[in-house]
């Protein structure tokens, strides 16, 4: 069976696809480094192929017809799934860099103050981290140079081999001038709404107010007063951990803490555990944890910085669980 995509059409469909990404033969053109004449004549000989047209020219723009739509969504899928094949596919130049996308708030609170003895470790070995929590797949990390990705999140992806190295707890925290601040002791039942700093989104797909909300229902388990309740829902939001942390820094109220992103602090006094848990704890696992996100078939020194996290996590695990151990008893 003779296949209908011949040399002519896949150029005539390139031009096309230019053409209906930019809405102008002009501005196609100079993408292709081709002339202006030279894309509307193979766009004319792919609607002479099709019988139909594409394209309702007009003297400011082009606008696709519905045949012109539904032929340029199929390229772009096609392409698309070309490209990401053909990125997958393409070995890494030797000595190029590892690129390591990683969740913002992790980046900066945990993993930077500890990278200079990654690169001690590996003077070889250059490595790029990206602050990014935009949610992964194959195809994605493909198009984007990525050769590993540091997540929080409970896990489960499809296409993606996802290893678990440091599981996270989580507690309210606060300044101790703002607990200095306060008439009376604060009470957790009455917080003001403003005082509660949120994440707004604790990871890719979390739902509204997660760590609050499943601390909360761990210290209130008969359920949450009205006050508490309204805090959740009105509060100070923010798009980060990291900022919702800051701002508890600053003594503007009571942020919900990440172990990793909040032991230096607790340990050094510039923060404090004023809640407790109905079991008289003050921290809870959370039911998500970072983890070394990568292709199956990783590139040469994914390896490297995963053994390399394991070994740090392992370390910070002894200094969070001694913490623990002296503040998460009754």
């Amino acid at each position: 069976m003779t296949s209908a995509l011949n040399p002519s059409l896949l150029s005539w469909l390139r031009c096309f696809d230019a053409a209906a990404r930019a809405r102008s033969f002009t501005q196609a053109a100079a993408t292709l480094c081709i002339t202006q004449g030279a894309v509307s004549q193979q766009v004319k000989q792919l609607e002479q192929w099709l019988r139909r047209p594409l394209f309702l020219r007009s003297p400011r723009a082009l606008v696709l017809t519905p045949e012109g739509l539904r032929l340029h969504g199929v390229l772009r899928e096609s392409f698309d799934a070309l490209e990401a094949a053909l990125l997958q596919l393409r070995a890494p130049a030797e000595g190029a860099p590892l690129t390591l996308s990683c969740a913002p708030s992790f980046a900066m609170g945990w993993l930077t103050p500890r990278l200079g003895d990654f690169f001690r470790q590996h003077p070889g070995l250059e490595l790029r981290v990206l602050g990014e929590f935009e949610s992964l797949d194959r195809a994605r990390m493909a198009q984007r140079g990525l050769a590993a990705a540091v997540r929080y999140d409970p896990g489960g992806y499809a296409d993606l081999q996802d290893s678990l190295f440091l599981d996270e707890w989580l507690l309210p925290v606060a300044s101790p001038a703002w607990l200095a601040a306060q008439p009376q002791p604060p009470q957790l039942d009455t917080l003001a709404p403003e005082q509660l700093l949120h994440d707004d989104q604790a990871w890719d797909g979390a739902g509204p107010h997660e760590e609050w909300l499943q601390w909360l229902q761990a210290a209130r388990p008969a359920g949450l007063p009205p006050a508490l309740a309204q805090g959740l829902h009105l509060g100070r939001h923010f798009n980060l951990t990291q900022l919702a942390l800051a701002a508890a820094l600053a003594g503007q109220g009571v942020a919900m803490g990440r172990a990793a992103l909040v032991m230096d602090d607790l340990a050094a006094g510039r923060l404090v555990a004023p809640f407790r848990l109905a079991d008289g704890g003050v921290a809870l696992r959370g039911r998500a944890a970072y983890r070394l996100v990568a292709p199956a078939d990783a590139v040469p020194g994914v390896e490297a910085v995963r053994a390399w996290l394991g070994a740090q996590a392992a370390s910070f695990i002894r200094q969070r669980d001694a913490w623990l151990a002296r503040h998460n008893t009754p």
